[in-house]
């Protein structure tokens, strides 16, 4: 079995925002499945999900889609996956992005099934009886070849599984048109019945990540649960960016990396963008007309320097790509300094300011005239490129002078929509509580301390633009990365002011975000839905396009929104892009000293508290 999953329409290895060549993408990963498939007589090529939304190429193509004169052609990533024969596939949570109805309308064409056991138009009395989006499954008839000579049919059942978060996430553009189940349950009732259909082996693709065994009933991160329900022969995993089997699930409960099991079952993460081949292998013995797993190997094979392209794969994408490539280097505007992403976690981040004016100007205008107009307006923006499982090319790095829309892209990855809450002084200082817990405690005295937490998600660390505070790293994290209370009694935010004066626990103010952090998302505020504002579904990356257009961008960098409280005597290590050498001024309070590259290629440096 050969497995994509995330590959987040990177069809082609083409960075979209920096406009230059990237190291992966399917047209690699290509090379690798054609290479497997001379393995062996008999192999099935199956993604996991989020194939649709990811980069300018895809957000070009759905604008395509929904003009006025709207495009018919296929979408370039089924396109893509027809070539190849991918033999089944299932949703991610990013195919719910852009609303139902071009997600059907992305879907037409493809040549294989795809499949979503747990995400429904409505709910019945138990998951079989749920009105699903899409078949639950697939039954999938190929012929082995046996050791003896003999040529016998298999039929392997394929199950998928979506985040139930999908409906909290997208909420915004799906307006209740589905509704999901926790993915464990709908595997408690669909594999039975795939059995009962006839399948002599299950494989589960399961768009989420591996968590421990006992998860909510409506975990995001399941696959660790699903493992321990019976009757699954094999699982691809995904939705995390990461790799399994790989060191990084080590110390995880029922983990095997040597062959590449969980819990028993063979399973298989194989990474982002199309950076890796998940491959699981599996010894079967038929006896008595039945079909039984006798051993099995799982590993996720990864691009590297010497990976051609597929030019079979590449010529296919070539329309979509030239129009998509042309279309971000349109100039929209100019910069007065260089915007980057290198300092956006300590603080310092020209990007973050740059969407959080375009975000307030725009929530300003929306709501001029009405009672709430006298509030003052802050704005919660988090940094969506910050190195991280991205390794160190995935920041933003925009240099002085003409900006394109490439650059608007680059600036906001998501097609987010604008949102505005109603909230107290209180609720925005518990808010950047949740945002503090990426980092590490740092005790007073410590020499190069690791700041980061690297389980800590960039994309959910808010810092808020207007509010300014102080940092206390000696306490411990009141928050955990998914927003649950640790600490009570741990206060890491002090200090906190408003234009200069502290903010008043019960004072208003009308925080600008965007629609999946006003949805709850990252364990930040749910808020009850009258704080909401209505500012109709303006994506972001739009109101930022004009932003930039309009020459709003300062000629001096901003002040940062919070400082960490003087620790004398204390240093902390910190790993950035090797390109922040050149932008070290934007940090010179905190004395950096350079430490040299990872063995990731990141640069560290010591920071000075």
């Amino acid at each position: 079995m050969l497995a994509t999953t995330d590959v987040h329409v990177h069809l082609l290895a083409h960075d979209y925002y920096a406009d230059r060549a990237a190291a992966v993408g399917l047209a690699k990963t290509a090379t690798l499945i054609a290479a497997a498939r001379a393995e062996t007589f008999s192999s099935l090529l199956l993604d996991n999900g989020d194939f649709l939304q990811g980069n300018p190429l895809g957000d070009h193509v759905i604008a395509e889609m929904s003009g006025d004169e709207a495009s018919t052609s296929t979408h370039p990533a089924i396109r893509v996956m027809n070539r190849l024969r991918y033999d089944a596939a299932c949703l991610g949570n990013h195919e719910f992005n852009y609303g139902l109805d071009l997600l059907e309308r992305a879907l037409q064409g493809a040549s294989f099934p795809i499949v979503c056991a747990n995400i429904a138009r409505e709910l019945g009395d138990g998951p079989l009886q749920d009105a699903l989006l899409k078949p639950p499954y697939a039954l999938l008839h190929l012929q082995i070849a046996c050791d003896d000579g003999r040529t016998l049919p298999i039929c392997v059942g394929v199950v998928g599984f979506a985040p139930p978060q999908i409906t909290q996430w997208d909420q915004k553009v799906l307006n209740g048109a589905v509704i999901a189940r926790g993915i464990v349950e709908a595997a408690a009732a669909w594999v039975p019945q795939l059995r009962a259909a006839g399948a002599d082996l299950v494989v589960a693709l399961s768009h989420s990540g591996i968590g421990a065994p006992d998860e909510p009933v409506m975990a995001e991160n399941a696959t660790g649960a699903l493992a321990l329900i019976p009757g699954i022969d094999a699982i691809i995993a995904g939705h995390s960016h990461l790799v399994f089997p790989s060191g990084s699930f080590a110390d995880l409960p029922g983990v095997c990396l040597a062959d590449g099991t969980l819990h028993g079952v063979p399973t298989v993460m194989p990474g982002f963008n199309g950076s890796h081949l998940g491959v699981i292998d599996l010894r079967l013995q038929h006896q008595d007309g039945r079909w039984r797993v006798e051993g099995s190997l799982a590993e996720a094979r990864p691009i590297t320097t010497d990976t051609p392209d597929d030019p079979d794969i590449a010529a296919a994408v070539h329309p979509e790509h030239e129009r998509a490539v042309a279309h971000a280097r349109r100039a929209i505007g100019q910069s007065p300094i260089a915007i980057n992403s290198f300092f956006a976690c300590i603080g310092a981040s020209a990007a973050l300011d740059v969407v959080a004016r375009a975000q307030i100007a725009h929530v300003a205008a929306s709501i001029a005239g009405r009672p709430e107009a006298d509030l003052p307006i802050v704005a919660a923006v988090a940094p969506f490129k910050a190195g991280g499982r991205g390794g160190p090319l995935n920041y933003t790095d925009i240099p002085a002078g003409e900006i394109a829309l490439r650059h608007a892209s680059d600036l906001y990855i998501f097609p987010n929509t604008i949102a505005a809450l109603r909230l107290t002084g209180a609720e925005l200082r518990e808010w950047l509580e949740i945002s503090a817990g990426i980092y590490h405690q740092i005790l007073p005295g410590s020499c190069d301390a690791p700041l980061i937490d690297p389980d800590f998600p960039s994309y959910n660390h808010d810092r808020i633009f207007g509010l300014s505070a102080m940092i206390d790293l000696s306490q411990p994290a009141r928050y955990d990365r998914h927003g649950i209370l640790r600490n009570p009694a741990a206060h890491r935010v002090q200090s906190l002011t408003y234009a200069g004066q502290p903010v008043d626990a019960g004072q208003e103010f009308i925080l600008a975000t965007n629609s999946y952090r006003a949805a709850g998302s990252g364990g930040y505020i749910q808020a009850d839905p009258s704080r909401h504002l209505d500012l109709g579904r303006t994506p972001i990356r739009d109101l930022l396009i004009r932003h930039l257009a309009s020459g709003a961008i300062p000629d001096q960098p901003e002040a940062p929104c919070f400082r960490f409280r003087p620790m004398p005597g204390t240093s902390v290590s910190f790993a950035t892009s090797p390109a922040a050498t050149a932008h070290l001024d934007d940090i010179a309070d905190l004395r950096p000293e350079p430490l040299g590259l990872d063995p990731d290629g990141f640069a560290r440096f010591r920071l000075h508290l």
